[in-house]
């Protein structure tokens, strides 16, 4: 996963992007900065998008954004990059800061948050697209030389302020995101990052390897934004989550500790603990001996991770392309929700040959000390939120191979599933359920109908609108809370109530939960009025699981097109009633009763 050199990434052709989705991205920006859009090009093609970047005007941002530019925002933008260099924004703050007094610096200040306001609330007025507002870089040589770390009312401090004010700015936009610059210029190191040449020549004043990082940078955002966040992190054994070969070097010989030469290893497991607390699964994919894998989990005591930290393991000789197959299916994901980690090349390059939809992080033997930063710094697993659904989704599978084994005991799929003491809570979304809601949107793939992807601010205008339920489903059964796993948007039009989203979280399938949401939903929407619902299957190349979930439980065919098929079913004989393996404990706020159910 990583970006070839600025000449490599040129060569990708046009019609290597033939078919793909739009990925629209403007820039407004008081720099030069044209290298950015090849750099995005190439890093959203490896995600299967065609990304297309539009400029602004070079220094045009008020303009743009206040006075309107229909061209670049827009309802088909799916994000806007701003970059406000501060020696163009206000040449006092950053070049003479030391003649100003302090109620100078205060104007200047002052007028940078006025502006600020005004060009995210002028970007909003045009496009509900993603906004990313880059921030200032902390000046490299302060004005006020070593003194200026010492005052509180230095050059670094009052750049750190304005940071801190547009952040606190962004926050009141939804779906808008501070981009500190500073861990950019730290990564690349800052001799390689500006450009003092290019800077007086052109006001470009960044090197094609700085742009290359603030590129990776932004499409950690779009990844996220598009629902390509990957979810599960497998890890290989030896030379990975310890140095040496277990089964030949034994428990004692290999190198993990937190003292050299054991610590890289010690990090790097801690590195994929922090992940599992943000709710990545881990998985477990090695080539040797069962015992020798878990002797070492179970008796070395510089173990970071444990066993019940894994979802999934698979420890035995088989090729570890057919393994991940198995992973994926036992977890219920797609492989393009695996990362690999590992030490071989054989393994590494036989996994990108068999299967390319697996993201795949080489650690080059000899570099033990890189590892934990590649891994933390790969971004494939980052998201917009971070629910409580999200920090607990570990315990979650873990109690989900304890439903496995509860069902392997029983001896029909009902008396199973009578034996969950299942509880389904089905609500309007509110501000507590907003974020999941948005987020489970934004990364459900394949229990999900239309694969719409939703922003907060999205989930918050249909619920606000008046002419749509955003209701959501939470799961809990003896085994634990599976939280928020369900959403369905219900859009009205007359008589007529369309599905224009209906989802499910994969770990809650096969429990007959869907058909008990549907039902709820429908009776809803008789209860609003409606007389039709109508449902669509949109066909992507995950959601194939789905495409006769609407025919198989009464609905006609009403027309197929282009983008799927469409399904009508009459809602006089819907009276929401649920498998009786359910117990609802909490129902639809505000809405009626139908011959003695409550919606």
């Amino acid at each position: 996963m990583t970006t070839p050199k600025f000449s490599e990434i040129q060569r990708l052709k046009d019609e290597q992007l033939e078919g793909l989705p739009a990925l629209n991205v403007a820039v407004l920006r008081n720099i030069v900065l044209d290298p950015i859009a090849p750099y995005l090009r190439y890093l959203a093609w490896q995600e299967g998008f065609r990304a297309t970047c539009r400029f602004g005007e070079y220094d045009a941002v008020v303009q743009e954004a206040v006075g309107g530019a229909p061209e670049l925002l827009n309802a088909e933008t799916d994000a806007v990059l701003v970059f406000l260099r501060l020696e163009t924004l206000s040449w006092s703050l950053a070049r003479n800061f030391a003649g100003l007094k302090a109620d100078q610096v205060q104007a200047e200040m002052d007028r940078i948050r006025g502006l600020v306001d005004d060009v995210l609330a002028g970007i909003r007025r045009q496009t509900p697209a993603m906004i990313l507002w880059h921030g200032f870089e902390t000046p490299l040589f302060p004005a006020l030389g070593v003194l200026d770390d010492q005052r509180a009312d230095g050059q670094g401090a009052v750049i750190a302020a304005l940071n801190a004010a547009i952040r606190d700015a962004v926050k009141k936009h939804k779906s808008a995101y501070f981009v500190g610059l500073d861990r950019s210029v730290a990564r690349v190191g800052a001799g390689a990052f500006f450009d003092g040449r290019y800077w007086h020549a052109a006001k470009a004043p960044y090197t094609l390897e700085a742009v290359r990082d603030i590129a990776g940078e932004v499409m950690k955002y779009l990844r996220a934004l598009k629902g390509k966040a990957r979810k599960v992190l497998v890890l290989d054994c030896d030379g990975v989550l310890w140095g040496g070969v277990v089964g030949e070097d034994g428990l004692a010989g290999i190198a993990l500790g937190t003292a050299h030469p054991g610590s890289p290893y010690y990090e790097l497991q801690q590195e994929a603990l922090n992940l599992y607390h943000r709710g990545v699964l881990l998985a477990l994919c090695s080539k040797n001996e069962t015992a020798d894998v878990w002797e070492v989990f179970d008796k070395h005591p510089d173990m970071v991770l444990k066993r019940e930290h894994f979802a999934a393991t698979r420890i035995n000789w088989q090729d570890k392309a057919a393994n991940l197959r198995e992973i994926a299916a036992e977890l219920n994901v797609g492989v393009d929700s695996l990362v690999l980690v590992d030490d071989s090349d054989f393994e590494v390059d036989l996994v990108r040959r068999v299967l390319p939809q697996v993201a795949t992080l080489h650690l080059p033997p000899g570099k033990a000390s890189d590892y934990r930063a590649l891994l933390a710094g790969c971004g494939l697993f980052d998201t917009l939120t971070l629910s409580e659904e999200d920090k607990a989704r570990g315990a979650m599978y873990q109690a989900e191979a304890g439903r496995r084994e509860l069902q392997a005991g029983s001896g029909d799929l009902e008396s199973y599933l009578k034996s969950l003491d299942m509880r389904l809570t089905i609500q309007l979304v509110d501000d507590f359920a907003l974020p999941r809601v948005a987020q489970l949107t934004q990364k459900t793939n394949q229990f999900n109908l239309t694969t719409r992807r939703y922003s907060e601010e999205d989930i918050r205008r249909f619920a606000d609108g008046g002419s749509a339920d955003v209701i959501w489903l939470r799961y809990g059964d003896r085994f634990g809370d599976a939280g928020i796993v369900g959403v369905c948007v219900l859009r009205y039009d007359g008589e007529v109530a369309t599905f224009d989203s209906l989802l499910l979280s994969c770990r809650v399938l096969g429990r007959r939960v869907e058909d008990a949401f549907l039902a709820r939903c429908l009776l809803r929407a008789r209860l609003r009025g409606a007389k039709t619902a109508v449902g669509a299957y949109r066909p992507t190349p995950k959601n194939a699981q789905v495409k006769d979930f609407y025919p198989a439980r009464g609905f006609a065919p009403a027309g197929e097109g282009a983008d799927g098929a469409t399904y009508r079913i009459d809602l006089a004989a819907c009276d929401g009633a649920v498998p009786d393996c359910f117990q609802i404990e909490s129902a639809i706020a505000g809405a009626a009763t139908l011959g003695g159910v409550t919606a």
